[in-house]
């Protein structure tokens, strides 16, 4: 089936199911950063970040412009790690990485930078294809044609071949095997004791718009620090997940 279609779906489904997403736990008001995937904005998060500041978290946009992978997180992450400092500074705490698409890839990146006793609390990926061939995506030629990288570089390829690998900090990476423009196999992390992988039912663009990952996503912001658990697939969209 067509993303755009099913995009279209599932913000319905959004729209109707609204109400219970609010059985969801509530936050603490910690910190939350959402990253917008591949050349998009933080436009394209809206709903979700408003649905998140609604069930009690102190949201932020990444406020870097469209994503154009190094142009806009810069060439080292520096962009994106000035950006987590200022808002942990602002919040006083440790700040939640929520990113979808290209954006779970540079919040996964920031994190290992920043190690177990940065300013991260936890990192979620929405489709994010880290790991894996770099090619098994459907814009492989406009991500390289706007980037200027080449995703069959030998550092691409070696990155990839590491992405799998646990971060130093709590993780979740939310896929689907439905997803209609990267592989899914991309988009999964080998797993320890803080580190988990959450199929739903989901198209790539409905990351940003389906009922059950906005449900997920805020299951998992819950946690307490020092508190992780495993996501049981229960609530009132546990059909979504397989």
């Amino acid at each position: 089936m067509l993303e755009s279609p099913r995009f279209l779906a599932e913000a319905g489904a959004l729209a109707l199911s609204w109400p219970l997403l609010f059985s969801a736990p509530r936050g603490d008001g910690h910190p939350v950063m959402v990253l917008p995937g591949f050349a998009t904005n933080d436009a394209m998060t809206a709903l979700l970040r408003r649905y998140l500041q609604m069930v009690g978290y102190d949201v932020f946009p990444w406020d870097l412009g469209w994503n154009l992978d190094q142009h806009s997180a810069g060439e080292n992450g520096e962009h994106v790690a000035r950006r987590i400092e200022e808002i942990a500074q602002k919040a006083g705490a440790r700040v939640s990485l929520v990113g979808w698409s290209l954006g779970g890839v540079i919040a996964r990146e920031a994190a290992r930078r920043e190690g177990p006793d940065g300013a991260l609390r936890q990192v979620i990926t929405l489709g994010s294809p880290f790991t894996g061939n770099p090619r098994a995506t459907s814009l492989t030629s406009l991500y390289e044609l706007l980037t200027g990288n080449k995703v069959s570089s030998n550092e691409t390829s070696a990155r990839y071949a590491q992405g799998h690998q646990p971060l130093p900090v709590p993780s979740s990476a939310i896929y689907s095997r439905t997803d209609g423009i990267t592989a899914w196999e991309n988009c999964v992390s080998g797993t320890d004791a803080r580190t988990e992988n959450i199929e739903v039912h989901c198209s790539h663009f409905g990351f940003v718009s389906n009922p059950a990952v906005f449900y997920a996503v805020a299951d998992r912001l819950a946690l307490p620090e020092g508190g992780w658990r495993p996501f049981e697939k229960a609530g009132p969209f546990a059909a979504f997940y397989p």
